[in-house]
């Protein structure tokens, strides 16, 4: 069956020798569409990951291939179909907007450009039923430059701009990180209506763990670029086993005064990292092993769990082999769903 989106052993090198992703790979099932958060903190890659994925940026090594295609060699109609059919969301409410226009702008434009009506009265219809679907009021929106609306109402016009392609994939880069806090659930829940009641897949890319728990079904822990841990929102957030996840997660403060937070130590880099050799993150591992800077650890399934790690404090358990790789979060979902043997 061929995979809506496949990131194939993709590493990207920018200029000055910074690696931002290094040897990235997993697919995405047109069959099962799903919310996938990719987390870590700034510079680990999140971003970038999001660029290749769009094709705004070029893989240094590796491929990305959309519905079995290179994404980098479409031409055509199927280059025509990729750009409608995969949208993004920035983490700017304001920068997508030329403030010369007024918000309507950005609806006819696309409506034009991708054929999607054939009368202004369409048109009109298309894009009355796009912000009500967000949760906006026509009324209120439309006819108006953008400076005379919230951050709030800016980012859910995006998000309806990309509903109104009815795209297979969004790609959304930190969308409620410059918008109130309490306007971060209404986004939170466009974004989630979009997944199950449009069966469009979401690449939600977050440096918050709270937002990823909520809006997401499987989470992909990044930290320089390199997979640290990766399996089911639920698993990973509350149970984490990467030393490097549990470090993420003990930094949100919790709404329950009788858990503490903040309670890890957090390690400053002793300069004795080697650069393509051993684990990233041993510099900063208070379970540091020898081995962890010599080589690379696999992914691991933590007893056998339903989620993968790298590291070796998990040596001797199943690894994710090199060839299922790519098929990460279907194996990761297979293995959840398999029966567990009575003792």
């Amino acid at each position: 069956m061929t995979k809506l989106l496949e990131l194939n052993n993709v590493t990207k090198v920018f200029k000055g020798g910074t690696v931002a992703l290094d040897d990235i790979s997993f697919s995405v099932d047109a069959a099962s569409p799903s919310v996938i958060a990719v987390a870590g903190e700034s510079g680990s890659g999140k971003s970038t990951l999001g660029l290749i994925t769009l094709g705004f940026l070029e893989p240094t090594k590796g491929t990305v291939l959309y519905k079995g295609q290179d994404i980098h060699k479409l031409r055509g109609e199927a280059q025509f179909a990729f750009r409608k059919e995969v949208q993004a969301i920035f983490q700017d409410p304001f920068a997508v907007y030329n403030p010369f226009y007024k918000v309507d702008h950005l609806f006819y434009e696309a409506i034009k450009n991708f054929k999607l009506a054939n009368s202004k009265d369409e048109a009109q219809r298309l894009i009355v039923e796009a912000l009500e679907s967000v949760g906006l009021r026509p009324d209120e929106t439309l006819g108006r430059f953008p400076h005379q609306l919230s951050g709030g109402q800016r980012q859910r016009l995006v998000v309806a701009r990309a509903l109104l392609l009815q795209p297979q994939l969004l790609v959304a880069d930190e969308p409620v990180s410059m918008v109130d806090a309490s306007l971060r659930a209404t986004i939170l829940k466009s974004l989630r209506k979009l997944n199950d009641e449009y069966k469009i897949t979401i690449l939600y890319i977050t440096h918050d763990l709270t937002t990823a728990y909520h809006v997401s079904d499987y989470i992909m822990i990044l930290y320089k670029g390199s997979v640290m841990e990766a399996g089911d929102v639920e698993s990973v957030i509350r149970d984490p086993k990467h030393p490097y996840t549990q470090l993420l997660i003990d930094s949100i403060p919790w709404p329950d005064l009788q858990r503490t937070w903040g309670q890890k130590e957090i390690i400053i880099p002793d300069g004795t990292e080697v650069i393509g050799k051993g684990c990233k993150f041993a510099s900063r591992c208070p379970h540091v092993m020898s081995i962890c800077r010599e080589a690379r650890p696999p992914l691991y399934f933590p007893n056998g769990e339903s989620r993968v790690a790298a590291c070796y404090l998990y040596e001797g358990q199943p690894t994710l082999s090199r060839d299922d790789v790519g098929d990460l979060f279907a194996t990761v979902a297979h293995k959840q769903a398999a029966p567990v043997a009575a003792d």
